[in-house]
């Protein structure tokens, strides 16, 4: 199979289009040939080592971990699912990856796909939007009536945490670009904060929850914003405990765990229209350096997709 390889850890130019063998299933393991798979911040730090120590890998490797796409085959035990099944995942990490023409993955981590969207707008939703469900529903616990600050609100998390706060009943504040505003306020967003001319941390208060995408001086920032009581949610910062005791509030770090029941639950708030990918671009798998460049930007406005299967 055609699939997108890294030999060793470095820039984009590690980046190889190469001819794999397809992968080999384990017992709970579904085939998926892959019609669509989408980039995000971790494949480039995955690329460049940042994670090695976190995640062990072994190299050839294939990068990726968004996929939509259609069963081919089932391992001895996976009964979830038939051939056919047009489904999509965010995959193992620590298994190779889905810029491939398959991929294999258990079952336990795949939901059916939302009949009403494309496979490019399906391989948007599973890193991105499971990471925005679990720090908000699960992390945060935001309810109707919360005060809730989405940083980097039209990036690839951003966009669905400002959806499914807003769909939690939450008042939502939200940093971005000016370029990007009208998009963020469509999303849901009830108040639109410039960074580049905004001190975020001058104009709001008594919020119940942040959600940090950015890390460092911002996370830091984001703690006078909250009141008594109220969480930082972050997924790049440790908790800073001494910050949180200061100002009486709550730090949590998260890093995303996939599972196939909450992806579940998003795939009925995407069939009923209650939230939305937001696609950046849509390019062939051959062109997977200019797709890490632009993830890399830290300017992306929404999800970057790679088209594998034509």
């Amino acid at each position: 199979m055609k699939a997108v390889v890294i030999e060793t850890y470095g820039d984009i130019d590690v980046l190889q289009l190469k001819d794999m063998p397809v992968p080999e299933l384990g017992d709970r393991d579904l085939l998926i040939e892959v019609h669509a798979a989408s980039v995000n911040p971790v494949d480039w730090k995955v690329r460049e080592g940042y994670l090695k120590e976190l995640i062990l890998h072994k190299f050839p490797l294939i990068l990726g971990w968004d996929v939509a796409g259609v069963v081919k085959e089932r391992g001895i035990s996976a009964g979830r699912f038939k051939i056919g099944d047009r489904v999509f995942s965010r995959t193992d990490i620590a298994r190779n990856g889905t810029y491939a023409e398959y991929v294999a993955v258990d079952e336990e981590l795949v939901a059916m796909m939302p009949d009403n969207l494309s496979f490019e707008e399906a391989a948007a939703v599973p890193l991105a939007c499971q990471t925005a469900w679990q720090a908000l529903v699960e992390t945060a616990r935001v309810k109707q009536g919360d005060r809730v600050l989405v940083h980097a609100a039209s990036g690839g998390v951003g966009t669905f945490a400002v959806q499914i706060a807003k769909n939690r009943g939450a008042y939502i504040a939200a940093t971005c670009g000016a370029a990007n505003a009208r998009l963020v306020k469509s999303l849901g967003a009830d108040e639109v904060i410039d960074y580049a001319t905004t001190d975020f941390s001058g104009v709001l208060h008594d919020f119940d929850t942040v959600l940090d995408t950015m890390g460092g001086e911002i996370y830091r920032k984001s703690f006078s914003v909250l009141k008594k009581g109220g969480i930082v949610v972050s997924l790049l910062e440790r908790p800073d405990d001494s910050l949180a005791r200061e100002t009486g509030t709550k730090a949590e770090y998260m890093f995303l765990q996939p599972d196939r029941e909450r992806l579940s639950e998003i795939a009925a708030l995407l069939r009923e229209g209650k939230i939305k990918p937001v696609l950046n671009s849509v390019l062939p798998l051959e062109e997977v350096k200019k797709a890490h460049s632009i993830s890399q930007s830290h300017h992306a406005k929404g999800k970057i997709v790679l088209k594998v299967k034509a």
